[in-house]
């Protein structure tokens, strides 16, 4: 059973999405917080498997909560941004905080399910072209890399770096693997690996990383 806790500071969402995971087999609601605070409080005693977490709300906002939680070893979320935007500059922040990926609030059951399952299973949510859009907007607006994740992605071999820009890309393990012409299993060792020396531990910060350090440019193959 898939637990999951919900955040957002509107009663009526949060008692449609429960009323929709009482439709899901494998998916149990294990909380409802309507402020960052309270959310972070209550995923340290609920432990959840995934957070839905809205990003504008009181107290503490989505982006802060997303950070804290997925900053504690002990109690680490993955957690899905719900966003009445597909391309805010809000939400990019949250997947640089540690979110797995966004998801429109007016998605219908069956790809909240999915994104649930998705994440619970130690994927990213990356819908590639909502999410290079979302990225290479807000890349465009800097112009150019920042020094701190050129550094960080400077201490990757040369394969790892290759890797990491594929990913970057939107590429999945097996496209990858087919690309370089290797096993599935090396994509994954070397993904695990960069993901290691970079400290994250989702693949979305993978991508944000690879366009941050210049890997991957807007609107680039």
């Amino acid at each position: 059973m898939i637990r999951v806790v919900v955040v957002d500071d509107q009663p009526l969402v949060l008692a449609g999405l429960r009323a929709l995971f009482d439709h899901a087999d494998d998916i149990s609601v294990v909380g409802e917080a309507a402020d960052g605070r309270a959310a972070v409080e209550l995923v340290r005693a609920a432990d959840p498997d995934v957070v839905l977490m809205d990003i504008r709300m009181p107290v503490m906002d989505g982006i802060e909560a997303s950070r804290l939680m997925t900053a504690e070893q002990a109690s680490r979320p993955r957690i899905i941004i719900l966003t009445t935007f597909d391309a805010d500059s809000y939400v990019y922040a949250a997947l640089e905080a540690g979110a797995s990926g966004f998801l429109l609030k007016d998605a219908p059951p069956e790809r909240l399910f999915d994104a649930v399952r998705v994440v619970a299973a130690g994927e990213a949510l990356l819908a590639p072209a909502a999410t290079r859009r979302l990225i290479e907007a807000v890349v465009r607006q800097r112009q150019r890399p920042r020094p701190a994740a050129a550094r960080l992605l400077a201490g990757l071999t040369e394969r790892e770096r290759e890797v990491v820009a594929l990913v970057g890309r939107g590429l999945s393990n097996a496209e990858i693997s087919a690309l370089l012409v290797v096993s599935e299993a090396t994509t994954k060792t070397h993904v695990s690996r960069a993901m290691a020396k970079l400290q994250v531990h989702d693949r979305a910060q993978l991508v944000v990383l690879a366009y941050e350090g210049g890997l991957v440019r807007p609107g680039g193959l």
